[in-house]
């Protein structure tokens, strides 16, 4: 699937909480998967564009602090010093090639693997896509997408390794200070005794401290990935879990909320994964509150960025509660929910699930609006289900062919673009749907469109226009 494709303007949807910086993994502008937007309506990191993946960051209000990356010139030189003098010891270890960065030429804490298979830690690799890079540093070919997946398997070696020969792990948090990507630490014990003290009071008996303790972790996790490792290792995930049971409304909210922050950072993921969230966020899918129900979509966006986790939330019932809040949602649990529906369908097995639960019918009127708000979303998910035969037919008895020709005549240049992409993928090997959109008048505008739309969609347009004249041959 061509990386453009995947971003439509969900970016907006995922972190309300996290700020723009943090949504970098979602899909933003229409194609490409960025950083992972895990925005919830809070955080304001970055992830404007739901255009590059994997990374974390989202549509929010609230800014989120980042940390300096760079240390003054004297520190530079004391850990260049340091670090030569360690490489001279005879008794260090040699660390193998393959647990190094390529580019900062560093142990890896977060291995990702980008398109082309090469292993990256994911801040260099993020910061070097981030500054418009569209190719891999090592082997210089295009990256076809700029997904990041996390390379758990090599993340696993080095952990081992790093024990075996006694080294310290390179993770951001030890002996009570954070090791900052400058190489320097801060200590954060005065932090640490804070936060375990409002964990335990997460499982307070008084509901009064409960609801101040959640609401509090809910506003430290949007604050900084220091926070979020933090709130992590002082064991609050499996709570907050719980706490998404609670009759509650506030602190149901709050600790839904909180899980979104935290699986911001992406070794949280897995912990949130581990610790049994997935059928607590579904239910308040089903039947939340409106921020709650927001929230938990956002939250099944950014735990779906992992491609197992996809089979998992799939599995889980979450689709059907999905499409429906697609259907019926606030505008911002609209957005939410196609934003956690696209990511999911980039997994075949889902996309019978999503077409099983209705939600072809659904993107149809979205296309339909009078007010267009969300055609780009609607279009992009099409996008992602035209591969799949079930969705082929249900795309074409809901009577979408002549909804997406009139596109190609007034749609907005990307509109036009996914929807000669949506023709292409209902014509192959399917000569009765090309007859169809012959008859209802594609040709004309299709020829307009290879003439003058953008690159991605003069040579869709070409093929099919192709396809036609090999039509009228038989």
């Amino acid at each position: 699937m061509n990386s453009r494709m995947i971003s439509f303007s969900l970016a907006e949807s995922v972190d309300k909480e996290v700020d723009h910086v943090q949504r970098g993994n979602r899909l933003t502008k229409m194609g490409h998967t960025e950083k992972s937007a895990i925005i919830n309506h809070e955080v304001t990191e970055g992830l404007e564009t739901v255009s590059g993946s994997n990374g974390s960051k989202s549509h929010s209000t609230d800014q989120v602090t980042s940390e300096p990356n760079e240390v003054d010139g004297s520190k530079k030189n004391i850990l260049a010093s340091k670090k030569s003098e360690d490489m001279k010891k005879p008794d260090a270890p040699t660390i193998p090639d393959d647990f190094l960065c390529p580019i900062s030429l560093e142990l890896m804490r977060d291995p990702v693997i980008v398109a082309t298979g090469q292993t990256y830690e994911r801040s260099y690799i993020q910061r070097w896509i981030d500054t418009g890079n569209v190719t891999c540093p090592k082997t210089q070919q295009k990256l076809e997408h700029l997904t990041l997946t996390p390379n758990y398997v090599l993340r696993s070696l080095i952990s081992q390794w790093c024990a075996k020969h006694n080294i310290e792990q390179p993770t951001g948090l030890a002996n009570g200070r954070i090791k900052k990507s400058d190489g320097s630490f801060r200590d954060v014990s005065g932090d640490i005794a804070a936060i375990q003290a409002l964990v335990r009071k997460l499982s307070s008996r008084s509901l009064e401290e409960r609801r101040t303790a959640v609401s509090e972790i809910r506003s430290l996790s949007k604050r900084s990935t220091d926070n979020r490792i933090l709130i992590a290792e002082a064991g609050a995930i499996p709570v907050l879990v719980n706490l998404l049971a609670a009759e509650d409304v506030s602190i149901q909210e709050n600790a839904v909320t909180a899980i979104l922050n935290l699986s911001i950072y992406e070794n949280n993921k897995g912990l949130i994964m581990l610790a049994g969230a997935i059928p607590s966020i579904v239910q308040i899918l089903r039947a939340g509150s409106v921020e709650a129900r927001e929230n938990a979509a956002a939250t099944l966006f950014s735990l779906s960025l992992g491609d197992e986790n996809k089979i998992i939330i799939g599995a889980s019932g979450a689709i059907p509660a999905l499409v429906e809040l697609l259907e019926n949602g606030s505008p911002r649990g609209k957005k939410d929910a196609a934003t956690a529906l696209f990511n999911l369908c980039i997994y075949q097995g889902n996309k019978g699930r999503a077409v099983r639960a209705g939600i072809v019918p659904a993107l149809l009127k979205m296309l339909t609006d009078s007010r267009n708000s969300m055609a780009d979303e609607a279009l992009t998910i099409l996008s992602v289900l035209a591969s799949n035969q079930d969705a082929k037919v249900a795309i074409v008895k809901a009577s979408t062919i002549p909804v997406l020709i009139d596109l190609l005549r007034t749609g907005q240049p990307r509109n036009k673009e996914n929807a000669v992409a949506i023709l292409l993928s209902l014509c192959k090997r399917d000569p009765e749907n090309l007859a169809c959109m012959s008859r209802l008048g594609a040709v004309i505008p299709l020829m307009e469109l290879a003439k003058s739309g953008t690159e991605r969609a003069k040579r869709k347009a070409t093929s099919l226009l192709e396809q036609f004249r090999k039509l009228q041959q038989l």
